[in-house]
């Protein structure tokens, strides 16, 4: 993957010099995804994080009447599953590729690894993720105090 096409799209990427961009990417997978294709399902207890390149990932619950509501969608520029590379806790909701998608898959034994070989880098990426998760709390505060 080449930077400064995804520098044009994470603003995490901005950041890097090139030999850290290498190092992050090089504990990456890439992964293209089919419309329709399923990311992970709610109480799944895998540990990754998704970095959307191209394309749109969904994220969705299940609801008490046996189906599902979209709670989100996110699209190039975004991480989705950040909360899973800290916790081993089951996945909290399910994740499918709403259009065809092109993402970057940090395992979590793989960003402890980043790390520890990297600490400078794991911290940006981690003040990245924080802000990231952050505005999200901040939307979903925002979505109930409308309601009410």
């Amino acid at each position: 993957m080449e930077l400064e096409r995804l520098r044009k799209i994470f603003r995490f990427f901005d950041t890097l010099e090139a030999q850290d961009f290498d190092h992050f990417v090089g504990f990456c997978q890439r992964k293209d995804l089919e419309k329709g294709v399923c990311l992970w399902q709610e109480g799944d207890v895998d540990n990754f994080a998704a970095f959307i390149v191209k394309g749109q990932i969904g994220i969705k619950k299940r609801t008490e009447f046996g189906g599902h509501v979209f709670v989100g969608t996110y699209g190039a520029g975004s991480v989705v599953g950040e909360l899973c590379l800290l916790t081993q806790n089951p996945r909290g909701v399910a994740a499918e590729a709403i259009e065809k998608a092109e993402i970057l898959i940090l395992e979590s034994q793989k960003f402890e690894e980043l790390i520890v070989q990297h600490p400078l880098l794991g911290l940006s990426l981690l003040r990245h993720i924080f802000i990231a998760t952050s505005a999200r709390l901040t939307k979903s505060y925002e979505r109930i105090a409308s309601i009410f």
